[in-house]
């Protein structure tokens, strides 16, 4: 007999009790089966006698036997709750096994019914956005221009911050030479920081054709493991001074950046003024978003599937332990209570993540935002190339983890929010 009874909207317990006459109808139904095709020494192929089966496979017999009959009872409370969709994996919460048969109980998990009407756009707020001034233009203009400086000699007295000095250098450890320290006529911005630390200060002030020692100390962390943390010295000649001198802002530095030939300055302005909005843009939706998801989480009540909401609270108490220090966590493996009582200052957070999933999730529907294989595909291939790693590797590597699904969902719930408030923005 199977009992299927909602606890709530999300969450079901399925009862039933699983006769023992049933288990060993299932057994013998099992038997015949495996003496069909088993093979065994001293019996033809399918000539195994049934008993002679059971007494060899009896452990294997009796936990297909059960495992069958608990998804029989499964499929029966599910049919009964009438529920379509099933989340996660059912829990068999009792099995207690009797003379008589084993008493069962399973809890099942079901998307929550969550209606969301368009009230949800009260949580959007009415979004201005600051202005893009000339003044702000012309001053990307100029990082621009000196992005594309040329160095041009000049007659100073001596050498000053933001010159580039033109240097003939030879460098020694333990008065050796080292190995690739030594150049001629390199070219250096002093300030730049590109040379050791104190290097480019002590060039300052020198004249040309002047020699002078530099002595400097290479960082212990410094990536060539031989010279980490010495002290070396560099005889140093300076050759000329040269001063970078900013392209003119025209149409042909605007075709340089661009990388485009059709490109005029006017096209430059236009992508710097569009450059800069996006920034503002994305400077004054930050705090915004914030504000709408708390707001949605106030907005909305359902009931959550338990099982869903166990695991983000194991994901943040993962997170939370990596915080923690080797003593603190070993008090923590020793003490249920302690444990008990560390995951329960999460359950609330894990809640409204959860609940906050399946609100995205509708909303996403009703403004018909989606993120597709292909545009995931491109934000990892992207963000493998900003770590230096291999994209397919590091694609691989996010698929083995069980972290598209998550990933999808964030950048969902991105694009949904930009777009609600894009859709607030004055003036637009």
């Amino acid at each position: 007999m199977v009992e299927a009874n909602k606890i709530d909207s999300a969450n079901s317990i399925i009862k039933a009790k699983i006769d023992s006459k049933i288990l060993e109808e299932k057994k013998k139904k099992i038997a015949k089966e495996i003496a069909k095709k088993a093979k065994i020494q001293g019996f033809r192929p399918g000539k195994v006698p049934v008993k002679v089966v059971e007494k060899m496979y009896a452990e294997e017999i009796k936990r297909d036997a059960i495992s069958e009959a608990v998804k029989e009872v499964l499929d029966e409370g599910i049919k009964q709750l009438g529920a379509n969709e099933i989340i996660g994996e059912p829990q068999v919460i009792k099995f207690d096994e009797k003379e008589d048969g084993i008493d069962v109980e399973i809890k099942v998990f079901t998307k929550p019914e969550v209606n969301i009407d368009d009230s949800y756009k009260e949580c959007v707020p009415d979004v201005t956005l600051p202005e893009v001034s000339e003044e702000e233009i012309e001053e990307e203009l100029k990082k621009i221009a000196k992005q594309f400086a040329e160095s041009k000699v000049v007659d100073k007295e001596s050498l000053e911050k933001g010159d580039v000095a033109v240097i003939d250098f030879k460098g020694y450890i333990d008065s050796k030479p080292m190995e690739n320290g030594s150049a001629e006529s390199y070219p250096l911005e002093i300030g730049s920081g590109s040379f050791i630390e104190g290097f480019e200060d002590q060039l300052i002030g020198m004249k040309v054709g002047e020699s002078k020692k530099i002595k400097v100390k290479f960082p212990k962390n410094y990536g060539a493991k031989e010279i980490a943390g010495k002290e070396a010295e560099f005889d140093v000649t300076l050759q000329e001074i040269q001063e970078k001198v900013p392209a003119e802002i025209n149409d042909d530095l605007a075709k340089k950046y661009m990388n485009d030939e059709n490109a005029t300055l006017e096209t430059l302005k236009n992508y710097i003024k569009d450059s800069i909005l996006q920034r503002k843009k994305a400077e004054t939706f930050a705090p915004l978003k914030e504000q709408i998801l708390e707001c949605l989480v106030e907005k909305y009540n359902f009931d959550l599937p338990e099982n869903i909401v166990d695991q983000e609270v194991d994901v943040i108490v993962g997170n939370e332990a990596a915080k923690l220090t080797p003593a603190e966590i070993k008090e923590l493996q020793e003490n249920p209570e302690k444990l008990k009582e560390f995951r329960e200052k999460f359950v609330d957070e894990a809640k409204n993540r959860v609940k906050l999933t399946f609100i995205i999730d509708v909303i996403a529907k009703k403004e018909n935002v989606s993120v597709n294989d292909e545009e995931l595909t491109q934000i990892l291939y992207y963000e493998a190339l900003m770590q230096g790693q291999n994209p397919t590797e590091y694609i691989k590597q996010v698929q083995e983890q069980g972290l598209i699904p998550v990933l999808k969902m964030n950048l969902i719930q991105e694009k949904l929010l930009n777009k609600l408030l894009e859709d607030k923005v004055k003036g637009e």
